[in-house]
């Protein structure tokens, strides 16, 4: 008896161990500084500190699951949103229980559903392509306009199109308080071809800034346990071809009227094909192509491919959040129509079991030479605003200062934990030159600007 005690627990040892290496656990952005929320109101362009907190408040795992404590709250700046939507960001003060090994489906797919489907790594929540509104060609539901019928599943509504008006600069939104993206969560003014304004207005960054010269970081984990990476990846599964865009392999269907699905069936007829409801609009625009799966660049029917990453050197099925060629969010966007694996990641009350609490190690950015952190600093020369800019996350709070030529502070700014740039007003600056010091409490790093106007 003595014996299998001790094997069990030599077993549980080393569970444990290799639990502590695993990304489920080590990924998560923990608030280690006391950050808060932000958001903009309309019409004021100075950000509003909330009473929550930032990121995941705490990480806890077991040898078979990983608990994740978050509020929901971003540190980027939320809001306005735009389209009248009268909710805020506001604390979800949930838990989220995701398995360390998940596993493949092998059944009938399970649909993605409205609602969280994942939770991205600063603890916001990661919901799919639909806004939960879906055409009905009744008349008794129109009440004033043709979008009714909540829910009854013919022509299901796009939400990345649709409430485009309703994203903030992050591309997020809130629902009933629960802030969340239902794409690839990097600022609007960031992507080659910019289709909303809405950063003009109201700076802020996302999660991440996409590069096509690295490998995407990891941003999430879906409610399967699979991870999610942003746009960018190796271009071969084993890791090699170079660094290439993850494309999605749905395609917008070639039809003017909406009276069949992909697959040909008949279903209740929703409207012309239009400039108001353009093609993409709803879900059933789109169709699989299985011979783009074929291809190494191209990935499956849930977003996904069996792959190697900086994070798994060993190969792990990954989700990735799809863009087209101008940086836009394609189709499905994060994970779906259909998970990959078996769902079994939940919210939960309580924590049932013994777990262990998982404590973030900080580096300094003098663990990377400047070129390596690659900041970036634009416009230069500057004549409004300038954005100092990190291509990574940054993992902890960094203060960003800038001084003129003679050494005089000038103003100073903060890139907050999980997130990647911060910014400086410049309209009431002099014309000349300034230096711009990225400072994380230990080490420096200067870049200099001129300001043009």
């Amino acid at each position: 008896m003595k014996r299998i005690s001790f094997l069990t627990s030599c077993l549980f040892f080393f569970s444990m161990m290799d639990a502590q290496t695993n990304p489920a656990i080590l990924s998560w952005l923990q608030n280690t500084t006391g950050i808060l929320g932000r958001h903009y109101v309309a019409g004021n362009y100075t950000p509003i500190n909330d009473a929550d907190s930032a990121n995941v408040q705490t990480v806890l795992y077991s040898s078979s699951f990983v608990y994740v404590r978050t509020k929901g709250v971003p540190a980027y700046v939320s809001g306005p949103f735009l389209d009248g939507n009268p909710s805020r960001t506001s604390s979800q003060n949930a838990i989220f229980k995701f398995p360390l090994t998940p596993a493949q489906n092998t059944g009938a797919p399970i649909n993605t559903t409205g609602g969280n489907i994942g939770v991205f790594i600063n603890g916001v929540a990661m919901f799919d392509y639909r806004d939960g509104v879906s055409w009905k060609n009744d008349s008794s539901k129109l009440k004033g306009g043709p979008l009714g019928g909540m829910g009854d599943n013919v022509w299901n509504r796009d939400a990345v199109v649709a409430e485009r008006v309703g994203f903030d600069c992050a591309k997020g939104h809130p629902a009933m308080g629960n802030y969340h993206h239902h794409q690839n969560p990097s600022a609007f003014n960031l992507d080659r071809s910019v289709i909303s304004t809405v950063c003009n207005l109201y700076a802020a960054d996302g999660l991440y800034t996409i590069d096509s010269t690295v490998h995407s970081p990891l941003i999430g984990f879906s409610y399967d346990g699979f991870p999610v990476y942003g746009a960018y990846a190796y271009k071969n599964a084993d890791g090699t071809g170079g660094i290439v865009r993850m494309k999605s392999s749905f395609a917008k269907r070639s039809i003017s009227t909406r009276t069949t699905y992909a697959d040909g069936s008949t279903v209740t007829p929703g409207p012309p094909v239009s400039a108001t409801y353009p093609l993409g609009y709803f879900k059933e625009d789109y169709e699989y192509i299985p011979t783009s799966a074929g291809t190494p660049d191209y990935l499956d029917q849930h977003n996904g491919r069996f792959c190697i990453t900086p994070e798994y050197p060993a190969g792990k099925y990954c989700y990735f959040a799809t863009v087209d060629d101008h940086w836009n969010s394609a189709y499905p966007y994060l994970i779906g129509p259909t998970y990959y694996g078996t769902k079994t990641a939940s919210k939960v009350t309580n924590i049932s079991e013994s777990v262990t609490q998982y404590t973030a190690v900080l580096n300094n950015i003098s663990a990377a030479s400047a070129k390596a952190l690659n900041v970036v600093i634009y416009p230069n020369p500057a004549s409004d605003l300038v954005a100092v800019q990190l291509n990574d996350l940054s993992k902890q709070d960094i203060q960003v200062e800038l001084y003129d030529m003679m050494g005089k502070f000038v103003q100073s700014t903060t890139i907050y934990q999980g997130s990647t740039i911060a910014y400086f007003d410049t309209k009431i600056l002099y014309n000349g030159d300034y230096v711009v010091r990225i400072y994380d409490g230990k080490d420096i790093i200067s870049k200099n600007i001129s300001v043009l106007k």
